[in-house]
């Protein structure tokens, strides 16, 4: 990995590939910045190009407290910043190969998705992340099937179960009461199957599904936990994401 490798240096990197795969991060304060040149080189060295984004409020955020000037903005806000750096990216996030939005990622959730799209051993299977989060916090951006779970009993109701997650029998236990459940599961479970195998075969390497209750702590968590049982019966590497599960 080279951060901030200098553009008129990177044709001579990669002129002599090694036995290993080779990443470049670029931003606008790399030396010789310059959009057609990245992609001139992109199309030049058969690469992928990742653009990684943020929603501008967040991107503000984090400046503030870093308390760090934006390189764009030395005299000026930070916000000034954020617009120029847009004006000067913007041609490239329309040219990516792929697009990570890491508004609601921690730098632990960014580092996932990436080796899961990047993963150099060919015969790796696909990575599969279960994610339960909560609508009223809104939905996961980075996800590719979203299943909506507010249909079933909620434990948010009854006084005993409220104070407790998906995660413990009680709830689950409660769940599993409703009618419609044992329907729903084996029905999702039917839809979900052949596609994994699919997935993989057209060349994607990782899958975010994400299962929505109201607020995330019971129902969704509780089915997230059932999935990523029966997932790794598959033989599917399965990662376990409960977003909201604290609030």
């Amino acid at each position: 990995m080279f951060d901030n490798f200098p553009l008129d240096f990177i044709e001579s990197l990669v002129e002599k590939p090694g036995e290993r795969p080779v990443a470049l991060g670029i931003d606008a304060r790399t030396r010789g910045f310059s959009p057609d040149k990245i992609l001139q080189q992109v199309e030049r060295s058969n690469a992928r190009l990742v653009f990684i984004a943020c929603d501008d409020h967040v991107l503000q955020r984090r400046f503030n407290e870093t308390r760090r000037r934006h390189p764009m903005a030395r005299d000026k806000s930070v916000r000034a910043g954020i617009e120029a750096e847009h004006k000067m990216l913007d041609s490239l996030r329309g040219h990516a190969d792929l697009v990570i939005d890491t508004t609601d990622l921690s730098i632990h959730d960014l580092r996932h998705i990436v080796e899961g799209h990047f993963n150099t051993v060919l015969d790796q299977k696909l990575a599969i992340t279960l994610m339960s989060f909560g609508f009223k916090y809104g939905p996961p951006r980075e996800a590719d099937i979203v299943m909506d779970v507010r249909f079933l009993k909620n434990p948010h109701w009854v006084k005993s179960l409220k104070p407790l997650t998906g995660k413990d029998e009680e709830v689950g236990d409660y769940i599993r009461q409703d009618e419609g459940y044992e329907d729903f599961l084996q029905n999702f479970k039917n839809l979900i199957a052949p596609l994994l195998p699919r997935y993989k075969r057209e060349g994607k390497s990782y899958l975010t599904i994400a299962i929505g209750c109201t607020g995330g702590r019971h129902r969704s968590v509780f089915l997230t936990e059932t999935l990523a049982k029966w997932i790794k019966t598959l033989e599917f590497p399965v990662h376990i994401d409960h977003r909201d599960i604290e609030y």
